[in-house]
């Protein structure tokens, strides 16, 4: 993780170095999880994308979600990228106006288990990894456990972080069973440490609307514009990234990044650029897959929910594509 992090710095300070004097005009932090997913913004820095429209960012690794809820409530961070449940549970359960306003993936999660395991009965009385216990893909997990049988109380839950450090976990600890892990950290479970995928999320549960954006209510109010300069740069990131004529340079800051073998960072590009599984194009959002969240968030939180427009604002998304 630390030499994912010392190469993200080394991509702010040359952009920031290479850039106009505009590229002070605002300075963001923002939060991500490690991982593919973050292309665009790595597109965006290295091409500078970000630089022309005068965003500066500072971007910071969670840990887990619960940090990178209360840093956003606290202003730590201006915007964040993650499972999009995180909001409704900013919302719901920590009274904070967070809204969404954009997409990103769905998850690209699947099921990984040990090589010890060869049924879901196997799964009893064992213990499974998730990141917050009351959040995103643990109730992925929680809900495809139920599918077959196993109930919460069938199993123990151990809240372990983001997806690399759960990873770390799988391949040291052969009594942390099961968890849902999505590329490459997924890939790296099945090479490294002979786990077994038991199949996508999507595949059990439906549509998912899993990576998005973030960010106070109260925030994006005041700085709508330097919002919608953010998301041209993400989208243009983005678009730059998808190109086929781009795959091997797309590829390379996988491996530079994320410090991932270079198989496994084709393995991963190869995902992303699916032409309907992948990136959603453009970052757009998912309103079904969105439902499929709020449902498992009803079912799994015990939560009384309002309707799906009540957690995502979309007019600065539509602004930034109109102004592209």
């Amino acid at each position: 993780m630390r030499s994912f992090w010392t190469s993200f710095l080394a991509l702010v300070a040359a952009t920031i170095i290479a850039a106009p004097a505009q590229s002070q005009e605002a300075k963001l932090t923002i939060m991500v999880f490690q991982g593919m997913q973050n292309l665009p913004i790595l597109m965006g820095l290295h091409k500078g994308f970000f630089a022309k429209r005068g965003i500066a960012l500072d971007v910071k690794l969670a840990p887990n979600s619960d940090e990178m809820r209360n840093g956003l409530a606290e202003g730590r961070y201006q915007l964040v990228h993650s499972g999009i449940d995180n909001s409704v549970h900013l919302v719901e359960h920590q009274k904070v106006d967070s809204i969404i306003f954009m997409g990103g993936d769905n998850a690209f999660n699947n099921l990984l288990v040990q090589s010890s395991i060869n049924s879901y009965d196997d799964i009893r009385g064992k213990a499974v990894g998730v990141d917050a216990l009351d959040t995103a893909y643990a109730f992925q997990l929680y809900a495809m456990l139920k599918q077959k049988g196993l109930n919460k109380g069938d199993y123990t839950m151990r809240s372990v972080g983001s997806s690399a450090r759960r990873l770390q976990t799988l391949l040291a600890d052969k009594t942390m069973v099961a968890s849902m892990l999505n590329p490459p950290f997924s890939f790296i479970a099945i090479r490294d440490g002979g786990m077994k995928d038991w199949g996508p999320a999507v595949r059990a549960l439906g549509p998912y609307q899993g990576t998005g954006g973030y960010i106070l209510r109260s925030w994006a109010a005041a700085n709508s514009d330097v919002l919608v300069r953010y998301i041209q740069a993400y989208v243009e990131g983005l678009r730059y990234a998808l190109d086929p004529k781009n795959r091997d340079e797309s590829v390379k800051l996988l491996i530079d990044n994320i410090k991932l073998p270079p198989d496994i960072a084709a393995q991963a590009y190869d995902v992303e650029a699916h032409p309907t599984e992948g990136l959603a194009r453009d970052g757009r959002f998912d309103l079904e897959g969105f439902n499929t969240v709020l449902k498992l968030r009803a079912e799994w939180a015990g939560s009384s929910l309002a309707t799906p427009q009540k957690y995502y604002d979309l007019s600065y998304y539509q602004k930034a594509l109109a102004g592209l």
